[in-house]
């Protein structure tokens, strides 16, 4: 069965009810549990450094105390990915690399609010929409979610974790903000992981991430595929791109990932100096839903747009490098309103 009927039949689960549809069959279920507990002996080997706070203020030099500019508001939600864990400084982190990026291409001050939590699966995002909405007078004008990881680690059905994820999009979209989701990035790559466990994993990760381009794009959001957070240029620099752990990504592999999901942020906002119509010469085009985001979750970086049902834009942005951000002006935010 192909990945986009895969995804469709996920998707279709979540939404109408559906038991837990998987993404292995029997078989391949009992040697990715004996293959997981050898793995298990490898990866996470290191210490990952609990996540710093990136929270705060970033482009606070523009506008100016006679004409303030209202900043933008930005939320991170989901795993240890959006969290920014394996790294030391805040400006290594993908929220405050984020809020850097967005606010020097926006031209305007980012408010930044990260409320992700390392090793959080699907069913976690409930909590952490709540937070995120929790303040009205301070709601986010857009969110950034990563998830999907752990689920997969954690054998969560892909119908449950796509439901939640569902979920969560509805209800951000409903408060007004945009939404931007980070899709499953390809577990495929860990260094540690053997074969077939390695296939499996590559397998099992991009049809989730296809599953969630579908829910995402159907609730109003729009979705940048992850594999180059595991990808190809992680297999190729495993030196350079994993944290001290193995798992995590280093400070190169997170400026990697927000390179790949900055375009589309602001492009939700209306500030991405590109046209939202399609370039053919680019591989970019309209295709149904559940196509695009099969092809999506085959070519890291590639973002899936919902346009006239059942058709969504597939893109691939030009990338900006990003450089680390400086710290936060933290005092601007009342972090005693941090929960």
């Amino acid at each position: 069965m192909s990945r986009a009927r895969v995804a469709r039949r996920i998707a279709a689960g979540a939404a109408y009810g559906g038991g837990g549809i998987g993404l292995l069959g029997v078989a391949a279920v009992g040697v990715l549990l004996a293959e997981m507990q050898l793995a298990k002996r490898t990866v996470g080997g290191g210490v990952a450094p609990v996540p710093p706070s990136a929270d705060g203020l970033y482009g606070a030099g523009y506008g100016s105390p006679a004409f303030p500019v209202e900043p933008v508001r930005l939320a991170l939600l989901g795993d240890s990915t959006a969290a920014g864990q394996g790294v030391r400084r805040v400006g290594q982190t993908p929220g405050s690399l984020l809020a850097s990026g967005l606010a020097a291409v926006g031209e305007r001050p980012v408010e930044l609010r990260n409320v992700a939590l390392p090793g959080a699966r699907s069913d976690d995002l409930d909590r952490q929409v709540t937070l995120a909405l929790a303040r009205p007078e301070r709601l986010p004008d857009v969110c950034v979610i990563m998830i999907g990881a752990n689920d997969v680690t954690h054998r969560m059905p892909a119908t449950e974790s796509v439901r939640h994820l569902a979920a969560a999009v509805r209800r951000l979209r409903t408060a007004g903000a945009e939404v931007v989701v980070g899709t499953c990035p390809d577990l495929g790559t860990i260094e540690p992981v053997y074969q077939p466990l390695r296939w499996l994993a590559r397998r099992v990760s991009r049809q989730l991430a296809a599953a969630q381009t579908i829910v995402v794009v159907e609730q109003g959001g729009r979705t940048v595929s992850l594999g180059d957070l595991l990808g190809p240029e992680f297999a190729a620099n495993p030196r350079e791109m994993f944290g001290a752990d193995n798992y995590h990504p280093s400070a190169e592999g997170y400026a990697t990932a927000a390179m790949a999901v900055l375009p589309t942020v602001c492009a939700a906002l209306g500030v991405w100096p590109e046209p939202e119509r399609p370039e053919p010469d680019r591989r970019e085009g309209m295709l149904p839903v559940a196509q695009a985001a099969a092809e999506a979750a085959d070519e890291a970086g590639t973002e899936v747009t919902g346009a006239r049902a059942p058709w969504a834009l597939l893109k691939h942005r030009r990338r900006r490098r990003l450089a680390p951000a400086a710290e936060p002006a933290r005092e601007a935010l009342h972090d005693d309103a941090r929960p």
